[in-house]
């Protein structure tokens, strides 16, 4: 049965025997297959994955296991990471090829290409210029950095990496993310007059010679389509109803929305802060959903809100279902492997660079 033909009759069968299949699969196939889940997946397919985690946490994993196949039930970009780390005879695999990145698409390598021969034009960018990408980020543009002195990083380790590009160039290129980049420059101290934002629309990206010979940090106009949605007034709003609560935002999201905040953090740091409060504790969050979901199971002695009061769900995580994930495993048990992520040699070799780099500060 071909690919297609398999998830069409998977949709025609019941959940609860799909999930039923992805126990009896996950038991027949046991350690030759290590499913990796990130937190913002949802809950029906997270508690699937032998290991669950932000994007820095999957990475790590996928880079220690032994494990002949991965699943990674993300988005492309970390399925790209996952085999850029991994060993050649070690198969990686999306259940949906669909489940990409708005961010990750808002910088692409010939955009990027183009940033750096521009900024050729101020100054040397090889000797002053690292750049650094979110690992949000593709293949390619992972491979860009490793191949021009600049390394990856996370939400997680974002100062971390910041001060070693620093401490090698005196200038970094950011992208794709912009209020990454600031919100973790700001907690650095790091004043405005020292940051630029880079528009690739626009010639030297809407700067002039001297703003770019003035800058320290040229962060790449780029987003995360969820996490822009939340707004101080979200913060405002949830002060006034309910007294004494915490708002805790992830740095995806906007300065202003960071700047009126009590917290921000990584997922994981926000994961870890609501777990350490006490008992009775109250929480709005700006970040995705299914993770707020989760947190509110996870812990029912704590009142927790979503910032928003729109829906700031993943689109793109949300596709991976139960029926792809039986296909994946299925893909395996039969040797008929689909949806394979397979960077080519040469990028591999300089991404896997840049992301070494990173972990090896971690």
């Amino acid at each position: 049965m071909n690919a297609q033909a398999l998830l069409t009759q998977l949709y025609d069968t019941p959940e609860t025997d799909i999930l039923e299949q992805i126990n009896a699969l996950k038991a027949e196939l046991g350690d030759q297959v290590l499913i990796l889940g990130h937190h913002y997946q949802r809950e029906e397919v997270f508690a699937f994955a032998d290991v669950t985690g932000d994007s820095l946490k999957l990475s790590q994993q996928a880079a220690e296991t032994d494990a002949p196949y991965i699943i990674f039930c993300g988005v492309h970009f970390m399925a790209e990471t996952a085999d850029i780390l991994t060993a050649d005879h070690q198969v990686v695999l999306l259940p949906d090829l669909a489940a990409g990145c708005s961010m990750a698409d808002m910088a692409d390598d010939e955009q990027v290409v183009r940033c750096w021969t521009e900024l050729a034009e101020v100054l040397n960018p090889d000797e002053c210029v690292t750049p650094v990408t979110y690992i949000n980020s593709t293949a390619s543009l992972k491979s860009f950095c490793g191949e021009h002195g600049g390394i990856v990083c996370t939400s997680g380790n974002a100062q971390q990496i910041l001060e070693w590009s620093w401490s090698n160039r005196e200038k970094i290129l950011f992208f794709p993310d912009q209020h990454l980049g600031e919100n973790t420059a700001v907690a650095m101290g790091v004043p405005d007059s020292d940051m630029i934002i880079w528009d690739p629309a626009l010639p030297l990206g809407g700067n002039s010679p001297e703003a770019i010979g003035r800058a320290k940090l040229i962060l790449w106009k780029g987003f995360c389509s969820v996490h822009q949605l939340f707004k101080p007034e979200h913060a405002e709003t949830m002060r006034r109803n309910h007294a004494g609560i915490e708002i805790l935002a992830h740095p995806e999201c906007s300065r202003a929305v960071c700047e009126t905040s009590d917290f921000v953090g990584s997922t994981e740091m926000i994961i870890k802060h609501v777990a350490a409060a006490e008992p009775g504790a109250s929480f709005a969050i700006a970040t995705e959903l299914n993770l707020v979901n989760r947190l509110r199971i996870l812990f029912p002695d704590k009142p927790i809100w979503f910032l928003s009061p729109m829906v700031c769900m993943c689109s793109t995580m949300f596709r991976t279902d139960p029926q792809h994930l039986c296909a994946a495993l299925t893909s395996i048990r039969d040797g008929q492997i689909t949806n394979q992520i397979k960077v080519p040699h040469e990028q591999k070799r300089w991404a896997k660079l840049a992301l070494e780099r990173m972990l090896n500060l971690a």
